[in-house]
């Protein structure tokens, strides 16, 4: 790199908050000043025009002060309780502290099925593109009233990851209880020295990993390992930090001590590189002439352009697109399920509703979700 990286770089970004940075572990209180320094700090960099999405945790831990559970591990049922009624409290709380800067905050609850398969996938993506595209800040939380030990993610460095590349954030930023990556555990060590920048994750990075540091907290730097991963192999940088700070967005950005994990991609090529190459097609998808040009334009594919569809093909499945000579134009991601896109191929997509019933999305495939050509 030429010279370092600043928050200012970055037009989209996810910022992950963890339980123990929100609630005391004692009393189940909230650390009410030091959430206000962060959304004063997200406000910025709303004002800026940037895009903020937050995963936060601390559900299940508001919830279990909420109903008195005993200290301790606990049991699944217990859990989905204590997140049932602290999801209440989370959201409010955000709504409140983001609503003094004149910020509409909105939840969105997921599971892991929401970012694997690809149907709930556009679903959720769409959700919060259009919550972005309002102004509004989406806080995002692992749906824990639903999920059980086999599906859940089990900490939110790694459904923040996921967040950010469903969105094609191009930055996360993971606010912990240690400033960054150290070659050693620092607890203790005193020769343990932090790593500031990470090009690559390698075998020896990840060897420098320690356990969950925290009782609230499920994850640790292992788990930040892995977010890290996936962030830069979907196109996102990534960045460690300390949320033991105020204002700790303002400390990033003042050159606090942290580590950045760096992505030869982006997200937008991330994407369209899984499309185009990494999944298989279920379906072709044959257009006409003037789709064919306004696809080439980067337009999006609409229904009045297709004129045969083939497959069996659910939405969110990959599709081949063929111009009317047979050449393959592209590949994408429909949104209707061959049955439904057999019945509105040619029509106006004002005709949607009366054809099929619901209202669906206007785009048979998303310019976002599409590949033009295969280069």
């Amino acid at each position: 790199m030429s010279r370092a990286l600043s928050l200012t770089d970055f037009r989209r970004m996810v910022i992950k908050v963890g339980s123990s940075l929100l609630v005391d572990s004692d009393g189940g209180r909230l650390h009410d000043a030091w959430l206000s320094s962060l959304a004063e700090d997200i406000a910025k960099l709303h004002r800026d025009k940037r895009d903020v999405l937050v995963v936060s945790s601390g559900a299940i831990a508001l919830g279990r002060a909420v109903l008195k559970l005993p200290a301790g591990p606990l049991k699944l049922e217990d859990s989905q309780a204590a997140a049932a009624v602290g999801q209440i409290a989370l959201a409010r709380t955000w709504s409140e502290v983001l609503g003094r800067h004149g910020i509409t905050a909105g939840q969105v609850l997921v599971t892991l099925q929401d970012t694997e398969e690809r149907r709930r996938y556009l679903n959720a993506r769409s959700t919060i593109g259009k919550l972005l595209e309002l102004r509004s800040v989406p806080v995002i939380n692992e749906n824990d009233t639903v999920a059980t030990n086999e599906i859940r993610y089990g900490d939110n460095d790694r459904l923040a990851a996921r967040v950010a590349t469903m969105a094609s954030a191009d930055l996360l930023v993971l606010l912990s209880d240690v400033d960054g990556l150290y070659d050693a555990p620092p607890a203790g060590n005193a020769k343990a020295k932090l790593v500031p920048l990470v090009e690559r994750i390698t075998p020896a990075i990840e060897a420098m990993a320690g356990a969950a540091g925290s009782e609230l907290s499920r994850g640790g730097m292992q788990t930040k390992i892995e977010a890290g991963k996936i962030a830069t192999h979907g196109g996102t940088h990534m960045v460690i930090a300390s949320g033991r700070v105020a204002h700790p967005l303002a400390a990033i950005a003042g050159g606090a001590r942290c580590t950045w994990f760096l992505t030869p991609a982006n997200p937008i090529t991330a994407r369209k590189k899984w499309i185009a190459g990494s999944l298989e097609p279920r379906g072709v998808l044959t257009i006409d002439a003037g789709a064919v040009a306004a696809l080439r334009n980067g337009r999006s594919l609409l229904p009045a352009g297709v004129i045969h569809v083939e497959g069996i093909f659910a939405r969110g499945d990959a599709v081949v697109i063929r111009g009317p000579d047979g050449a393959e134009v592209g590949r994408g991601l429909v949104a209707y399920d061959a049955e439904d896109a057999a019945k509105i191929k040619g029509r106006s997509s004002a005709d949607i509703l009366s054809i099929l019933g619901f209202g669906g999305r206007a785009e048979m495939v998303h310019r976002d979700d599409l590949v033009v050509g295969r280069a």
